[in-house]
């Protein structure tokens, strides 16, 4: 039996993850500490991160390496997502990471977290369930992901993010108009469109999100009464639904919806 813990710096936490492969089975996890950040809120020009920014991740890291009740036990991979990827000072933090923490961080592309994504959609799912659509919206980028196999046929990495699409176009944290929404939603369309060979949700494709986002806005329709509750299901009618409740609602009631966290919302 082997073990291993992966610590994933994002956005809006740290999550370390440790798992063990037991002889024909798949991971099992067996130990999980998330530490909060709010990274959005240190990002000073062009996306560099603030001194402010960059001491949490040094406190998010050690606090949740620290955590592991197996000091000397599995190694730990740890990652850092876009927002650390993305950064100007993105070699400085990752130095002063390991200088203090002595964790250093690793980067990997969106196109690599896309494959990654799929091959554990894959892995979840089996491979007997035919073609695989995956999607992962994060705050800086949306990852997507399609095949057939073990492995995925397209991968892509695309910069449009919630947190980044939030920054770039609903600065100062208000209600957006109609006329923005719309506006937003061109963007958006127009970006999706302009990619060669974007995969889509064909007939009998499965299609599975992996990301806290969607998984959220499952919830809420779920708790609004669009979705059963027992089944981890969000269909494009209850997405839109729910949609319009987030985009017609205050930032600050956003988090109190049921379902939304308000470290999200």
């Amino acid at each position: 039996m082997r073990q291993a813990g992966v610590l994933d710096v994002g956005c809006h936490s740290a999550l370390l993850t440790v798992v063990r492969r037991r002889p024909g089975a798949v991971l099992e996890p067996v130990f999980s500490r998330k530490v909060r950040l709010r990274l959005h809120e240190t990002l000073a020009y062009k996306g560099r991160l603030d001194q402010a920014g960059v001491h949490s991740v040094e406190r998010a890291v050690a606090e949740a390496v620290a955590a592991n009740p197996r000091q000397r036990g599995p190694e730990v991979f740890a990652f850092a997502t876009s927002v650390i990827r993305d950064a100007p000072n993105r070699d400085a933090i990752i130095a002063r990471v390991a200088r203090t923490t002595g964790t250093r961080l690793r980067v990997l592309t969106g196109e690599e977290e896309a494959r990654l994504a799929y091959v554990a959609a894959r892995q979840w799912a089996g491979p007997t369930t035919g073609p695989l659509l995956v999607l992962d919206i994060g705050g800086g980028t949306v990852e997507i992901a399609s095949g057939t196999g073990d492995q995925p046929d397209r991968v892509y990495s695309l910069p449009l993010g919630a947190r980044r699409i939030t920054r770039d176009w609903l600065p100062g944290n208000t209600t957006p108009s109609p006329r923005r929404l719309a506006e937003i939603r061109k963007h958006l369309r127009q970006s999706l469109e302009a990619v060669p060979d974007l995969p889509r949700a064909d007939p009998g494709a499965r299609v599975l999100a992996c990301s806290k986002t969607f998984e959220q806005l499952a919830r809420l329709a779920a708790a609004r009464g669009k979705a059963p509750r027992a089944a981890r299901q969000l269909a494009l009618p209850q997405l839109r639904a729910s949609a319009a409740l987030l985009a017609g609602a205050k930032p600050s009631r956003r988090g109190k919806l049921p379902g939304i966290s308000r470290h999200a919302g």
